[in-house]
């Protein structure tokens, strides 16, 4: 403890004594007058003041260091949070103990509410994990019978069920990401193979919306989770889709694997570019298209971190948005 804060100790614990300071100075002024009326040698007054001085002294050192000792105890009870109620220091005063009760009963407070919302937080996530597979089987259903036209207007059918796909697969993600799951599987994989799934995914939205799209295989091995990279650059390429209204989207993998997605798309305004990867934040664009729901580059952010990926986004309004996710890794090695 440095010099400074056990200054501070002590100035608090005199406060907290101070009603007893103030007692013993009243018998002293009260001893002195009675004394003095006496008429007792002044020498005895001094001497029984400064034997009644220095017992003072004595029991405030001795009551300081107790307290120094009990604060130290609940400083180190602080630094390793959380605790147990049995590993409290047990209560030296009526004042301690009461305090440890009310902890307590916090406690259990607490305990009960967290149990509560905890079997509520899992009965909306069985619901909507229930919701999400069981539509998908309409969407299927509809996905066969639009299958066979090839007029606009079914084309237009399939587009919109398309987008119905992609909000009910956020849905699941969102509950994924934000809840305790462990749903991981890291290993090396071809990322060629990952980026040509996105890709074929999102092929017929090229064709329709008459988007360029360039890209060169590449032949590299990440460190990753094949299914949450793979969603990362689905919402990615929906993206650059969604607001390029023409021109091209280009994907590119640099030597230090760093994936890289443009497009020469409207860009993202300055004042918005710091807040993209906050939950439900559309910014311009997004209050724009009306449709936005500020989820994808949050819920980008969030699984590219939950797998150590760093990602970045460069853009200028009106010259396109570039995103660089960031898939290097350290090599261990073993001494």
């Amino acid at each position: 403890m440095n010099r400074e804060k056990g200054y501070a100790v002590f100035g608090r614990y005199l406060a907290g004594r101070r009603k007893m300071l103030l007692l013993f100075l009243a018998c002293a002024a009260i001893f002195a007058l009675v004394f003095s009326l006496y008429d007792l040698e002044t020498e005895a007054v001094l001497y029984a003041g400064a034997l009644s001085l220095l017992l003072l002294f004595l029991v405030l050192a001795a009551d300081f260091f107790c307290c120094l000792g009990r604060h130290r105890r609940y400083e180190e009870i602080l630094r390793n949070l959380p605790l147990t109620p049995e590993e409290l220091p047990q209560g030296k005063t009526v004042e301690e103990q009461d305090l440890q009760k009310l902890f307590l009963e916090l406690s259990r407070l607490g305990k009960e509410a967290e149990t509560l919302w905890e079997d509520r937080r899992q009965e909306s996530l069985d619901y909507y994990t229930t919701w999400v597979h069981q539509i998908k089987t309409p969407i299927s259903v509809m996905r066969m019978i639009l299958a066979g036209e090839d007029t606009e207007e079914y084309r237009e059918l399939s587009a919109e069920l398309f987008r119905i796909e992609q909000y009910v697969e956020m849905v699941l993600s969102y509950l994924r990401l934000c809840g305790d799951s462990s749903d991981y599987v890291f290993q090396e994989y071809d990322l060629d193979s990952i980026i040509r799934q996105a890709v074929h995914k999102y092929a017929p939205l090229f064709v329709r919306r008459k988007l360029k799209l360039s890209y060169t295989p590449v032949q590299v091995r990440v460190l990753t989770d094949e299914k949450w990279l793979l969603f990362i650059l689905e919402q990615l390429l929906s993206n650059s889709i969604k607001y390029t209204p023409e021109g091209s989207v280009t994907i590119e993998v640099t030597p230090d694997k760093i994936l890289k997605i443009s497009d020469t798309g409207i860009g993202i305004a300055a004042e918005d570019l710091p807040r993209i990867f906050e939950k439900g934040f559309t910014g311009y664009n997004g209050r724009a298209d009306k449709k936005s729901t500020g989820l994808g580059l949050y819920l980008c952010k969030k699984a590219a971190d939950r797998l150590s990926h760093g990602l970045t986004v460069q853009s200028e309004p009106g010259a396109g948005t570039t995103v660089f996710l960031d898939l290097h890794t350290e090599k261990l090695s073993v001494e």
